[in-house]
């Protein structure tokens, strides 16, 4: 638990506003995550695309000036805009619920009752703590329970919550729930390996370790199935 300055009950017991200020600080420097949903405002979608990249532009161009950039320079004077449009367009569009991949289903015909596992899919999500990028793989795993969907299908739903600002253990929870909603089975496991740039180019500076994050539900959660997963994650 986070230090507090006279007072050992966490949040619930803080009334001075610096100590406030130092537990939040305390919790992102920890890279810990508040839920399994992704914390948005009631309002989140009210803005157009369009209207959300004039805004950013606008406050980032601020935040370059703030920091003694000089905007009038060639080099420079696209950089708000250019930043504002990643923003919605790109790393964070996982945030727009019209880029949500629709999976559709099909009857598993050929009565295939294995495991379907896909290895390696690729990972580029970004720290909401300090948005900087999180890059990995992720492997992924079901047992139908009459029903398939498109290989890439699975791709798609990595890479929707994915961009986003996130941390890993809601990023691994969030694609399994998703896929066990559309597969209509508890059968799935996950298992994501990420480097996380936060720990890499600052604070720290480690650049040789990742974070591991799993997730296993119905027959995933017995020895013998999970194991079977794993031999297939970590056997070349």
């Amino acid at each position: 638990m986070s230090p507090t300055k006279g007072n050992n009950n966490g949040l619930n017991g803080i009334s001075d506003l610096e100590n406030i200020a130092e537990q939040i600080d305390w919790l992102g420097q920890e890279h810990i995550g508040s839920s399994v949903q992704t914390p948005l405002r009631k309002d989140a979608f009210k803005l157009s695309a369009d209207e959300k990249i004039d805004q950013i532009e606008s406050k980032f161009a601020d935040i370059l000036t703030i920091l003694g950039m000089d905007l009038s320079d060639d080099s420079l004077k696209g950089t708000p805009r250019r930043v504002a449009k990643m923003y919605v367009n790109e790393i964070f569009n996982g945030l727009r619920p019209e880029e949500k991949p629709e999976a559709k289903l099909f009857k598993n015909t050929f009565n295939y009752n294995e495991m379907l596992v896909e290895k390696g899919i690729k990972v580029h999500s970004y720290c909401e703590h300090h948005l900087v990028p999180i890059i990995g793989v992720a492997h992924v795993a079901y047992i139908s329970s009459g029903y398939v969907i498109g290989l890439s299908k699975i791709n798609r739903i990595v890479r929707y919550f994915s961009k986003r600002p996130q941390v890993q253990e809601r990023l691994t929870q969030q694609i399994a729930l998703e896929l066990q909603e559309v597969l209509k089975t508890e059968n799935v496991a996950i298992l994501l390996d990420a480097e996380h740039f936060c720990v890499k180019t600052r604070g720290i500076e480690d650049d040789g370790s990742s974070t591991v994050t799993s997730y296993f539900g119905g027959k995933f959660k017995e020895s013998e199935v999970k194991n079977e997963f794993l031999k297939h994650v970590y056997n070349k």
